[in-house]
């Protein structure tokens, strides 16, 4: 059935509720634009998408229609609904293609069940297309799209845009350039500025990542151009990359250390060397997401314009790693080598950091707070000062002392650790790695801490939100004991740890008879601050809270300790876990009261060395390969 032409009044008379428009730059949608089929650009109106979800209506129910209360409804619902799957696709603003918009009513029209009016829809739409090749192919004097490029207009390089495209499908057989080209031109309006014409281009092969890995590649070299053009402030083909980097790569290391961004040392290494030992050929092995990452947080900037490319920031921090050593350009290359054919991997803040003016490298930080105000809020600023730089925070908050604990000064009574916690968790938010990425931060408290129960709850999305930490990582530091306790179906003792001070200190055999001992003291009436709860009871609400949050991660004491390879080390033992990931606790390290331990942790592609294991065998079928030196980082 053929939509009818009704008048742009039917909305108003139907009572449809869509926003009203208003002045430029105050509507709701000011954001938002829409390119039509003859290139101009207009601004998105909710209105008009009712209108012609209405005719739609109007054609399968007739005239009498315009007065139903449903059909009303349903227009305002759908038109609501079409909006806001626009506005999720691009939250802070962006440009749709007048498919787009008809795309996501037809989608609405049949999730809403409204079958007979999506078909008449689909109809419409197909004619209407076929209508305009008609009369496309009948008009010969189409004026083409042009161009807007530092304030000149000029037509689109059609063909240069298709030669961008065909080179970055080169050699992978799953990827067409007719489908990036087609969609491509289809965003296109007329007087779009130029950058716009190359992000098109990366925009329309990014939708086609789902349809095919090999899309991600595609994706991967248009945005490198993009980025080629950023740095070097022309276009540069794969081909003159393989030149173009030796020349390059001094210079880029002259600007960063006069943006007092690099490290003066750098300009001692014999820069001509290294910049010949750069292979462009390695930034065709980046996806599109690893590319786009790289862009967005790794590499240096000067007042927002990127200064590094890929294989330059490689070489960056192989050069940072490398200052101390005897040859070190000898040793900046094996570097180099490893991690341009990602090998292996550093951690984030040794990207960030390595061959800069702040140098730090080390992933993670782990800290002991003591049980004093000044002790506290020193931690906080510690916490603060390491997360500028990137690092990763793990804090023991074992020895503060629980709510309700005697304070000796004031006289008073303590608020626990949990409001602590939250300026924890808000630093955490603030000092966010200088931008680049959010603040990481990981708090344990031990099971036999009398604010355990409350500490579970922490991550919870309902009670008090001043007693909720929603940004940081939490963790159960869980001794043996316990588990004896919940196997027996035991009571467990929860204390003040300003009153059972050294049960921090122990493990093993040692903590247990200490707790004992604790409990005695608590049985006789000795100690006043205490709490006796079933043990099963706590071990689900920690796994409950585990299920429902996430959080806090479970980590064993002991084990950490009688397991820990560092036994020569005297006095120390494993207070707290460290390296805390967004979803795990990755290592665990000792330490002492006055010591600030840290890791630095980088990751080896397994994968890619299977086939590099030294063979010592007769008949080995592969030649024996080099080995890693770790004494002297070098490679044998």
């Amino acid at each position: 059935m053929q939509i009818t032409q009704e008048n742009a009044a039917i909305a108003p008379a139907l009572g449809v509720g869509v926003p009203e428009s208003s002045g430029p730059g105050r509507g709701p949608y000011s954001d938002y634009k829409i390119i039509r089929r003859n290139g101009a650009v207009v601004g998105l109106e909710p209105a008009k998408i009712s209108v012609a979800m209405t005719k739609a209506f109007l054609a399968v129910n007739g005239s009498q229609g315009a007065a139903s209360a449903r059909i009303r409804e349903m227009v305002s619902g759908l038109t609501e609904a079409v909006v806001g799957a626009l506005i999720r696709r691009q939250p802070q603003g962006g440009t749709f293609h007048i498919e787009d918009i008809q795309d996501q009513v037809e989608l609405a029209l049949m999730r809403s069940g409204e079958h007979d009016v999506a078909r008449s829809y689909v109809l419409y739409r197909d004619e209407r297309a076929k209508a305009r090749a008609q009369e496309k192919t009948a008009s010969k004097n189409e004026p083409g799209i042009h161009v807007v490029e530092n304030g000149q207009r000029r037509p689109l390089d059609q063909m240069g845009l298709q030669r961008l495209v065909s080179a970055a499908c080169d050699g992978l057989a799953d990827a067409k350039p007719e489908a990036i080209l087609d969609t491509t031109l289809r965003d296109l309006y007329d007087g779009v500025p130029l950058d716009e014409v190359r992000k098109s281009a990366v925009m329309a092969a990014r939708a086609l990542i789902e349809k095919d890995p090999a899309y991600s590649y595609v994706t991967a070299r248009l945005l490198l151009n993009s980025i080629r053009l950023e740095v070097l402030g022309q276009e540069a083909s794969q081909a003159e990359m393989e030149t173009r980097y030796a020349v390059y790569f001094p210079q880029v290391i002259a600007r960063g250390i006069a943006a007092e961004l690099l490290d003066p040392e750098l300009a001692r290494f014999d820069l001509d060397k290294l910049g010949k030992a750069l292979k462009a050929g390695r930034d065709l092995q980046f996806g599109y997401l690893g590319l786009q990452t790289l862009y967005d947080r790794y590499f240096l900037h000067v007042q927002g314009q990127r200064i590094e490319l890929p294989q330059a920031f490689f070489m960056r921090v192989a050069m940072g790693l490398a200052l101390k050593e005897k040859n070190r350009e000898a040793r900046a290359i094996e570097f180099y080598d490893v991690l341009s054919t990602f090998d292996f991997m550093s951690s984030t803040p040794t990207l960030f950091n390595s061959g800069t003016l702040r140098s730090q490298l080390s992933s993670c930080y782990l800290s002991t707070v003591s049980d004093d105000l000044e002790g506290i809020y020193e931690a906080i600023k510690e916490n603060a000062l390491l997360a500028k730089y990137a690092g990763g925070l793990g804090n023991d908050w074992t020895p503060v002392r629980a709510l309700g604990a005697h304070i000796k000064g004031t006289n008073g009574k303590s608020q626990g650790v949990v409001p602590f916690l939250k300026v924890v968790n808000d630093t955490a938010v603030a000092v966010n790695q200088g931008g680049k990425r959010k603040g990481a931060v990981c708090s344990y408290l031990e099971t036999w801490h009398l604010d355990i129960e409350e500490f579970l709850e922490l991550r919870k999305n309902t009670g008090d939100d001043r007693r909720r930490t929603h940004d940081m990582n939490t963790a159960n530091w869980i001794p043996d004991l316990f588990m004896k306790r919940v196997m027996e179906n035991a009571e467990w003792t929860l204390f003040s740890p300003s009153d059972v001070r050294e049960l921090h200190d122990k493990f093993g055999k040692s903590f247990e008879e200490a707790y004992l001992r604790y409990e005695d003291k608590a049985a006789r009436g000795e100690l006043k601050l205490f709490k006796k709860i079933p043990a099963v009871q706590l071990w689900r609400k920690m796994l409950s809270m585990l299920f429902e949050t996430g959080h806090p991660w479970i980590t064993f004491k002991d084990p950490c300790n009688l397991r820990s390879p560092q036994q020569h080390v005297k006095q120390q033992y494993v207070r707290r876990c460290g390296c805390s990931t967004t979803s795990s606790t990755s290592t665990t390290t000792r330490s002492t009261r006055r010591a600030t331990p840290t890791c630095a942790i980088a990751r080896w592609a397994w994968a890619s060395w299977a086939s590099r294991i030294a063979c010592t065998g007769s008949g080995c079928p592969t030649p024996r390969r080099r080995r890693w030196n770790s004494p002297t980082a070098r490679w044998r």
